[in-house]
């Protein structure tokens, strides 16, 4: 976890929280894989089951926080911000199909039910309700870009 800003353990905290959503302090590896996919990693299966194996200490095939942050460290150290930004924004301009700059709360939730089909609908409720600050109903690309970067 040396490895990492505070910045950065700042937005894994927020990430990870996000979807902890039972506050049950830990999370599986499907949903590490979808926080890993919203903040812009690719990662295959089989090797984030490799690393997952290598971090997950107690062996209890959930991540804690701290396992969390060090299996986010070995990605985040390999990423580039100036390729995320332009990743992001690629992705952005995929669902803001009318090139209008934003993107409807309506089509994050899609993304979010694409994401993880285990959201229920509270939890992709809460997360566009903190996403979405100023309450407009549609993201503009700093918004997404905060959201998908923690």
């Amino acid at each position: 976890m040396d490895e990492l800003n505070e910045d950065q353990v700042g937005a894994l905290r927020k990430a990870f929280d996000s979807f902890d959503t039972e506050n049950t302090g830990c999370i599986t590896v499907e949903t590490v894989s979808t926080i890993l996919r919203m903040m812009g990693l690719k990662v295959s299966e089989k090797a984030l089951n490799e690393i997952v194996d290598e971090v997950d200490e107690d062996g209890s095939g959930e991540l804690e926080f701290e396992e969390f942050c060090i299996l986010s460290a070995k990605f985040l150290i390999e990423e580039d911000e100036e390729s995320l930004k332009g990743e992001l924004k690629e992705a952005f301009r995929i669902y803001d199909k009318e090139g209008n700059g934003y993107i409807t709360t309506q089509v994050l939730k899609e993304i979010l039910r694409e994401l993880d089909n285990r959201l229920s609908e509270e939890d992709i409720e809460g997360i566009v309700d903190e996403v979405d600050e100023d309450g407009s109903g549609t993201l503009d690309f700093d918004e997404f870009q905060g959201m998908m970067s923690g």
